[in-house]
């Protein structure tokens, strides 16, 4: 069953580089009395995922910022090493924190799992997007294809 609006955003671990140590971080505690934007993508260095869906958020950073957004974070199943050099290359640094979720543990928690098995991806990540409020789901956009729905500009439409 796929989160909605109005949930309690779950308790999962997910992983992310500072100063070249990993991190673990649990997601409740992360997004604890914050505004927080979350993204996730099917993978880092994906075609949209690169070329589209990241770079509108890291161009809308500060528009975010604006709106009251006190945390942006991108998530996808990948490991810590490949987020954190996807995040570099994405020019993201300081603008949005990127979340390894490795495991998945996030993704299956939230039921926005994607299966890519045919096509030799594995599990992956559902493209989508989140506003939470003090770790409560607010507005959630899942796109099939394209970024319509998940990408900053969908965000910054329904931020009030």
């Amino acid at each position: 069953m796929s989160i909605k609006v109005g949930d309690k955003f779950p308790s999962a671990t997910v992983r992310t580089l500072k100063d070249d140590t990993v991190e673990s971080l649990n997601t409740a505690e992360l997004f604890k009395g914050k505004r927080v934007v979350l993204f996730a993508v099917p993978g880092a260095f994906t075609p949209t995922c690169s070329s589209t869906h990241c770079p509108s958020f890291v161009r809308d950073a500060e528009k975010l910022k604006a709106k009251g957004v006190e945390l942006v974070c991108c998530t996808a199943v990948n490991d810590h090493y490949v987020m954190d050099a996807w995040g570099k290359s994405q020019k993201a640094e300081g603008k949005i924190l990127m979340l390894a979720d490795g495991t998945a543990e996030l993704t299956k928690a939230l039921g926005m799992e994607l299966d890519r098995f045919s096509t030799g991806l594995g599990l992956r990540s559902k493209r989508y997007a989140m506003i939470i409020e003090d770790g409560i789901v607010k507005w959630i956009g899942v796109d099939e294809k394209g970024v319509t729905n998940s990408g900053a500009d969908a965000i910054l439409a329904n931020l009030s």
